[in-house]
């Protein structure tokens, strides 16, 4: 008889920690490994001899599972907020064949029409190494990326068991002005994290919003149906700019609900 529970994700919660978008909260978050090591005596995994193509199959496929429920991906993590006091956290998803923008979003598009974008492997670089400490030192200075080393930007990029892909945005002289870690899934977009330059004239472009509008570009040639925007928290001003993007889907406790 096979042991079955080797083919199930073991899930842990953390120990409380102060929340980082509302003041007073506190935090814990619900997670797994998307590609767990086998163990030594798991016989069932020496008879299938299963090796990378499977491990990755395994890990997109749970993936995929988790983010239809909530779950984002940080590295080999996939992780939920599940704290006990507090629901504020609400995953979003634009859908890509509903959405259209607006008349200020097709404003930024065409001021951006200049910039150069291009699909890369996840594999960081100096470059983008600069770009990001430029950009939390502007934005997130206090922020739990504070400080980060070029070797934990490193392992955020390609410590990836699914398909990971690194967006570069660049403007007419070739400046790296831009870049957007991407999760690509099935039938979707997962933007994992994204930064940008950050001055006034960077400001006048709203690059964060067009890095956004450029993502559903690229899902609509693709077919896919959304794109997925991490959480929304409704008293958190670093969040409030993904409800510009409507309609938009948010995770209830009855399913993803559109709001338009």
């Amino acid at each position: 008889m096979t042991d079955q529970s080797a083919h199930f994700p073991k899930f842990y919660v953390t120990a409380p920690a102060p929340c980082p978008y509302i003041k007073g909260n506190t935090e814990r978050k619900i997670f797994t490994e998307l590609n767990p090591q086998p163990l030594a005596y798991d016989k069932q995994a020496i008879i299938e001899h299963r090796g990378p193509e499977q491990a990755r199959h395994h890990a997109e496929e749970l993936h995929h599972s988790l983010a239809l429920v909530g779950f984002r991906r940080s590295q080999e993590i996939a992780y939920r907020p599940a704290c006990e006091d507090c629901l504020e956290c609400k995953s979003v998803r634009i859908p890509t064949m509903l959405f259209k923008m607006s008349k200020s979003q097709k404003r930024i598009f065409n001021k951006n029409k200049d910039i150069r974008f291009e699909i890369k492997a996840n594999i960081a670089t100096e470059e983008q190494y600069e770009l990001l400490q430029r950009y939390i030192n502007s934005r997130h200075a206090e922020g739990g990326m504070a400080g980060i080393s070029f070797s934990e930007y490193k392992d955020m990029v390609e410590n990836s068991p699914i398909s990971t892909v690194i967006i570069e945005y660049r403007d007419g002289r070739g400046k790296l002005i831009g870049a957007a870690l991407t999760d690509q899934m099935q039938d979707s977009l997962s933007m994992v994290y994204s930064f940008f330059e950050i001055s006034k004239e960077m400001n006048n472009r709203s690059l964060g919003v067009f890095i956004v509008l450029n993502h559903v570009n690229i899902s609509k040639s693709r077919d896919l149906d959304h794109i997925y925007l991490g959480y929304f928290v409704k008293n958190s001003p670093k969040m409030s700019y993904k409800m510009n993007f409507k309609p938009i889907e948010v995770l209830a406790s009855n399913g993803w609900q559109l709001v338009k």
